[in-house]
């Protein structure tokens, strides 16, 4: 009989790494929250050691984190801003979490002053400060996907610094992804910001030429789901961006647990994204509920009545009407 060939398929599950940057005030306060609830799925302490209940999981740590020589767990993030208040904060919540040297406060300390061109200038001015911390965390990883970015587009940091490290990392990364949570301004007030429209204009410029996927979050719609589904009178920043922390770990499970689907990045992104500027995406999570418990009852439900309640309008962060038009893709 004629020889026989056997042919073996080994799949290999390689590790893609995501590096987080967050930026400005708003953008360090939703990466705050996120990294807290990070730890909390993980079994991972605020001082970033491994709890005994979870040393024998099967999530990918290594996705968000990387472990030290001595078994410490250091997200992978920058924390970037112009003034101290808040980065100061964040190191008195979690002290020994991040790494020292992946925070970045300016010399000046005197902030952007909510003007998107103060921002983006004094990024310019300390560019190869950031980059050598960019370029520190991707050369740690063993097969880096991308970035994601958190920052406000109406601010001064988050979208002046945000805007420019959108066209250097685009520039000097140019086959990684780059996903942005960005939160825009409540329409239904006046600002006390006069440039704010500017800032946001000179914002969404760059998060359509330099951004792969832009998940859109919207104060307004996050105000009112607060209140009217949550039944919160006055919603406190806290628990504001408790709620964008909730989606931004929901987005992210598959990529840290095991799972058949949508296990890195680019198969998120390549669902959801028909042609390259069609990236800006909206959000809808349900059932609701804050880390204080405010409307955490449980209750009986079924695949129907969740795709349903998530396709409404009042539980969509973006204020925009989902009753005209077509979606396009839904994932």
């Amino acid at each position: 009989s004629p020889p026989r060939t056997w042919f073996v398929v080994v799949t290999l599950s390689v590790m893609r790494e995501i590096v987080h940057i967050q930026g400005g005030q708003c953008g360090n306060q939703i990466g705050m929250e996120f990294w807290k609830q990070l730890c909390l799925e993980h079994g991972i302490d605020h001082s970033g050691m491994l709890e005994e209940f979870a040393t024998q999981g099967t999530d990918r740590k290594d996705v968000f984190f990387y472990q030290a020589d001595d078994d410490h767990y250091v997200p992978r993030a920058l924390l970037l801003d112009l003034e101290p208040r808040v980065l100061q904060n964040l190191n008195s919540e979690l002290p020994k979490l991040f790494n020292p040297e992946n925070v970045f406060i300016s010399k000046d300390g005197g902030g952007a002053g909510n003007n998107w061109a103060v921002g983006y200038e004094s990024a310019e001015k300390v560019a190869e400060e950031i980059m050598e911390m960019v370029d520190r965390e991707a050369d740690g990883s063993d097969s880096l996907e991308g970035f994601v970015l958190t920052h406000s587009i109406a601010g001064g940091t988050g979208s002046g610094m945000g805007s420019y490290l959108l066209e250097r990392l685009n520039d000097h990364f140019p086959k990684k992804l780059i996903q942005t949570y960005s939160v825009f301004p409540n329409q239904a007030e006046h600002s006390d910001v006069v440039v704010q429209p500017y800032n946001s204009i000179l914002t969404l410029k760059r998060l359509t030429l330099n951004a792969d996927c832009v998940v859109v979050l919207d104060n307004t719609a996050l105000n009112r789901i607060a209140v009217e589904r949550l039944h919160v009178d006055a919603p406190t920043n806290a628990q504001i961006n408790s709620l964008v922390s909730t989606v931004m770990a929901a987005s992210t499970s598959t990529l840290r647990f095991p799972g058949y689907m949508n296990n890195d990045l680019i198969g998120l992104v390549s669902s959801l994204i028909p042609t390259p500027r069609l990236h800006f995406l909206m959000t809808g999570y349900t059932p609701l509920s804050l880390a204080d418990g405010h409307d955490g009852a449980v209750r009986k439900t079924s695949v129907m009545d969740v795709m349903r309640r998530l396709l409404q309008t009042k539980n969509i962060m973006v204020s925009c009407s989902t009753r005209k038009g077509c979606y396009i893709s839904i994932l």
